[in-house]
């Protein structure tokens, strides 16, 4: 497993040196990926029962050619890495459980 909260503490420090808000509200997006569309699918219905906002998945192509399947989910959240590593803790520890990968979060500048 990555370091999501280094990896967290980047992104944050990056926004906000660039002159990100630091005031307001992000959407924030967690990226959930797997080959087995049910496994992902049951990653989806668990987060959803966990109150979480869950869009649609979509079919990716990779450079390889081969096909994988997404997710992703938006959190409301303070440019904040303490409340952006809540929803990371609980969302990596959903992946492990339902055998999907989590892939990392985002969110965009805001001035």
């Amino acid at each position: 497993m990555e370091n999501w909260r280094e990896i967290s503490e980047d992104i944050v420090s990056s926004l906000l040196e660039d002159g990100s808000d630091p005031e307001i509200l992000y959407e924030v997006e967690h990226h959930f990926v797997c080959e087995d569309f049910p496994k992902l699918e049951q990653a989806a219905l668990a987060a959803f029962k966990l109150g979480y906002d869950v869009e649609e998945p979509a079919e990716l192509e990779l450079e390889d050619g081969n096909k994988i399947w997404s997710f992703d989910i938006v959190v409301e959240a303070e440019l904040d890495v303490d409340v952006i590593m809540e929803d990371v803790d609980k969302l990596a520890q959903l992946a492990v459980e339902c055998e999907v990968e989590y892939d990392g979060w985002g969110t965009y500048f805001q001035e």
